[in-house]
């Protein structure tokens, strides 16, 4: 484990900064936390909890940041996911977003030069194609895990995971996969995190940003807004049943499926939470695999 006053981190796409959540929730202190986000409110949000963030401005540009390259100790990146799911455009890495994760290789290449200790996390959906599964792994040196939200949220989000963090040997050819291990499954249920009314299934089904996007309605309980609700759940939204209508997750459910505070978003309106928190990792996966890091951990007094 080693010492440190605090580590140096470089965050791409950095949305909401679970990763600078993350690791202060496992007790790993901080000495510098870049960002690479154009989203306005996602750097409000970020800003609002960590002022003290760096900001850095479009991932093209980072030739020109002002960085210490060799002093960072910590590299995340979760690459834009559109052209890569079955719910996009499956364009691939070839997409004008998803190709963005060749620039992530650009400067995880450029700190390696400089220091070769330097550890990283990259994080994708699992609708992507076992070709570009392997384009990816071949780029990082080493392959996933796959681990699926359910297991500590009340949401099915299966995504793919590559670190450096914990790697093990594998098959014949010796390939480097990602040996983080699984966390035990806290069985928390969808009917467990509500507000109020009720659900008929076990786990939040996926979640959304674009679904909160076009919901127009003032009225939720107007037949217009129920019959846009009930279409919409066809397309992979799940029903919460109040006692005479049917709603979709409000703000608070919503930080909750990613294992947020309730008032983590409350500078936000509905739907750009569900935005950030729809593009975002979900914070006890993301705290599960921290505490892998090589790190002194401390002690946080809530």
């Amino acid at each position: 484990m080693k010492k440190c006053k605090g580590i140096n981190v470089l965050s791409l796409f950095n949305g909401m900064s679970t990763g600078r959540t993350a690791l202060d929730n496992v007790g790993i202190n901080i000495n510098k936390y870049y960002s690479s986000e154009i989203k306005s409110y996602a750097i409000k949000l970020t800003q609002y909890h960590y002022p003290d963030t760096i900001q850095l401005g479009n991932i093209n540009n980072w030739k020109d940041w002002d960085i210490d390259w060799s002093s960072i100790d910590l590299l995340l990146s979760g690459s834009p996911c559109q052209d890569l799911s079955s719910l996009g455009r499956e364009a691939g890495l070839n997409g004008n977003k998803s190709s963005l994760f060749f620039i992530f290789i650009d400067i995880l290449n450029h700190i390696k030069k400089l220091n070769s200790n330097v550890i990283f996390l990259q994080e994708n959906v699992n609708g992507a194609s076992s070709k570009d599964i392997g384009i990816m792994s071949r780029a990082l040196g080493v392959y996933p895990i796959k681990i699926n939200s359910n297991l500590l949220t009340a949401q099915n989000r299966i995504r793919y995971y590559w670190s450096n963090i914990k790697m093990k040997q594998y098959g014949l050819f010796g390939d480097l996969i990602t040996d983080i291990p699984k966390p035990k499954d806290k069985l928390i249920f969808l009917n467990d995190i509500l507000t109020s009314g009720m659900v008929k299934v076990k786990k939040h089904k996926t979640l959304l940003k674009r679904m909160y996007y076009s919901f127009g309605h003032k009225d939720k309980k107007s037949r217009k807004s129920q019959e846009y609700i009930l279409k919409r759940s066809k397309f992979g939204m799940t029903i919460i049943y109040e006692d005479k209508y049917i709603r979709l997750a409000n703000k608070i459910e919503l930080c909750r499926l990613q294992g947020f505070p309730d008032n983590w978003c409350n500078t936000l309106n509905l739907a750009k939470t569900a935005s950030l928190l729809g593009d975002g990792w979900t914070l006890p996966i993301i705290e599960h695999i921290f505490k892998f890091l090589p790190y002194e951990k401390v002690q946080r007094h809530k």
